[in-house]
């Protein structure tokens, strides 16, 4: 939970989305450590760096977009 926000259940949909932004920053922040190394020999390394942030960015927009949708339903129910 968020410092300075009240104690609110999140819904399934807030913690994948969430939970999927943690995973992409973890991937990005990944990915520059593996551009500081600098080694011919890490080549394949690099590559599977940027397959895990693609999956996790589009993790992200998956989650983002199901949001999107609870929120809608939800504001239409009112």
């Amino acid at each position: 939970m968020r410092s300075g926000q009240s104690i609110t259940q999140l819904t399934r949909a807030e913690q994948e989305t969430e939970t999927a932004a943690d995973r992409l920053n973890t991937q990005v922040e990944e990915a520059l450590a593996a551009v500081a190394v600098r080694s011919n020999s890490d080549i394949e390394q690099l590559e599977a760096c940027a397959d895990r942030l693609e999956r996790a960015a589009r993790d992200l927009a998956v989650a983002l977009r199901e949001l999107a949708h609870e929120r809608r339903r939800a504001r239409d129910n009112r």
